[in-house]
């Protein structure tokens, strides 16, 4: 069984983010899957979300409770396909289900833009069989508050402890909105409604399916024509 998961801790992004990657999912993928929020708070999700509890412990908070995913309590079996909330799918999907079939996948970090041969990782999206990543949850509760003081966020402990059995994405296929797509040089403004703009518009290449919207703006505060059909 596919699956396409989510996880929305906390008031950063109202539900609405959720309800459009249900949507965007359902727009670009021929694959049979079961969509998934994991969220202590499902108020305002679409009916036809599934949702799981994600669980109170005092390490499940921002961008940490993503690392829940690999509890050997997670309830999911099968292939699971992680999306932060702040992207923009606008191609097909179908590939990130298939491609490189067992391994863990997940970005190659987007400061490669700047830097050829970096190797840090991003983890805005990411393929896993659950079980087979276990240790990255069990080795993180149980030192998680040295982990958490000495690493910036999820990712970077995602490379720490499982940096033999990582494997990215091919670049082109997920791209940073801001830095690839516009341009790392290009200035964002505002326009009078307070939504942020670029001036000039991305380039589209053919192999690009996701763009990653990390930092500022996201989705809903652009008023990008491309986030304007493409984040509904």
């Amino acid at each position: 069984m596919n699956h396409v998961v989510c996880v929305k801790w906390g008031n950063k992004y109202i539900p609405q983010y959720v309800n459009v990657l249900y949507n965007m999912v359902k727009r670009h993928t021929t694959v049979p899957y079961e969509f998934h929020c994991i969220t202590e708070d499902p108020r305002g999700l679409d009916p036809h979300i599934n949702t799981i509890k994600l669980p109170s412990d005092p390490w499940i908070k921002t961008w940490w409770s993503k690392l829940w995913m690999f509890s050997p309590d997670f309830p999911l079996k099968g292939n699971v396909l992680f999306f932060d909330l702040d992207v923009i799918i606008h191609n097909s999907i179908d590939p990130l289900f298939t491609h490189n079939p067992g391994k863990f996948m997940i970005i190659r970090d987007f400061n490669r833009c700047r830097m050829k041969e970096w190797k840090q990782s991003n983890s805005s999206c990411m393929r896993w069989e659950p079980g087979t990543m276990n240790h990255l949850y069990t080795e993180f509760t149980q030192n998680y508050q040295s982990i958490m003081r000495q690493n910036w966020g999820d990712q970077d402990w995602i490379m720490k402890a499982g940096k033999d059995q990582i494997t990215h994405w091919p670049d082109d296929w997920i791209r940073s909105y801001k830095w690839e797509m516009v341009g790392f040089k290009d200035t964002k403004l505002r326009n009078k409604n307070g939504k942020w703009f670029f001036k000039k518009p991305p380039t589209i290449i053919e192999e690009n399916r996701v763009a990653v919207f990390h930092g500022e703006p996201n989705p809903a505060n652009c008023s990008d024509q491309f986030v304007i059909d493409h984040w509904k």
